[in-house]
């Protein structure tokens, strides 16, 4: 990372936290119960609970999923958490007992997705081309006809309206009357997805290295290319303004202030000396954490048109593979290829 060696210390608006880590590489983490734990799971199929403030083990359940950890969320009341694997089982916890609930069979291959509904009583996972949607105690609810490839991404638009992202296209699927509502179009194979937070505006990484968005209330869509790499992660601002894209080591931000983005140049922020690997945006302001292959982690403040400067610096143990703030914005944890769980003050 330009400027920074790994023995510098953070700098800026970030201060140092702790240092924790998992037994294997660090696949998948989220806050819970307010940011009192910080929840990791790994390739090794382990599933962790450590203090949010001083990184300590609360709890620990081990091989949960054999084979290794491929995604976990916790619900929006941080008192849950869903994790799946490549044991093809979806886990459903309470996270203060660190008691493990109900597991569930999806299927013979693995899961790859799960995500929680925005009020807690549904949660959906991914595996192969098809998408599943369970009740909050376990029951299966819905599912989806076979995708025209395997789902690469899913998104709750609202309570009962879930995106799924494959090759060619996005539906969104209502799962309670388990009808379609509507189908994004267009001839690509999607790796990521990112709704804003009207769920209005789709944005899409493509295996082409361009991202395409459509707005579903005119169905106008259009195409931003020229990436280095296919953008395998984007993060939209808490207001819906930004848009914030992966693709090679510079962060490109695109404003829809204004009827952007469409006609107007994208803010692009430079540090990272290696591909971005993780973004997310602050819960109530436009700073956005990024995290690199170079085990860079850089808080950047964002002007309204995507323009922006770094405020804050560190360096996690290895290649980040994703970066949390906590729900108000003043901690920030990385997660990383080493096994290496840090976390920062913000001020």
């Amino acid at each position: 990372m330009s400027g920074l060696s790994s023995a510098e210390a953070p700098a800026g608006v970030l201060r140092a936290g702790f240092q924790a880590a998992v037994d294997d590489y660090a696949i998948a983490g989220a806050f819970g119960l307010g940011g009192k734990v910080f929840l990791v799971g790994d390739a090794g199929g382990n599933v962790y609970a450590f203090d949010g403030s001083t990184g300590k083990q609360v709890w620990c359940e081990a091989g949960v999923h054999p084979g290794g950890v491929m995604d976990m969320a916790v619900s929006k009341d941080g008192q849950r958490l869903a994790s799946v694997g490549q044991d093809g089982r979806l886990a459903l916890w309470q996270i203060a007992a660190g008691r493990l609930g109900p597991c569930i069979d999806v299927a013979d291959a693995w899961v790859e997705h799960v995500a929680w509904a925005p009020d807690g009583k549904h949660v959906a996972v991914a595996s192969g081309r098809k998408a599943v949607v369970y009740a909050e105690t376990g029951e299966r609810v819905w599912s989806s006809a076979a995708q025209p490839s395997t789902v690469s991404a899913l998104r709750w638009a609202t309570d009962i309206e879930l995106a799924i992202a494959c090759y060619g296209r996005v539906t969104f699927c209502d799962v309670l009357k388990a009808q379609e509502t509507q189908r994004l179009e267009w001839q690509g194979s999607l790796v990521s997805l990112a709704l804003s937070p009207d769920s209005d505006i789709v944005a899409c990484g493509s295996q082409d290295n361009s991202v395409h968005f459509w707005r579903r209330t005119t169905g106008q869509d259009a195409m931003m290319s020229g990436y280095p790499l296919k953008p395998s992660v984007l993060a939209f601002s808490a207001d819906g303004v930004l848009l914030a894209t992966g693709g090679s080591a510079t962060i490109t931000v695109w404003s829809f202030a204004g009827g952007g983005p469409e006609g107007t140049q994208p803010g692009a922020l430079e540090l990272h000396a290696a591909p971005i690997a993780a973004l997310t945006f602050a819960h109530h302001s436009r700073r956005l954490a990024s995290g690199g292959r170079d085990s860079g982690v850089v808080v950047w403040e964002l002007e309204r048109d995507g323009s922006g400067r770094a405020i804050g610096t560190a360096l996690a143990r290895g290649a980040v593979e994703r970066v949390y703030f906590r729900a108000d914005d003043r901690a920030l944890v990385a997660i990383d290829g080493e096994g290496g769980v840090t976390g920062w003050r913000v001020r």
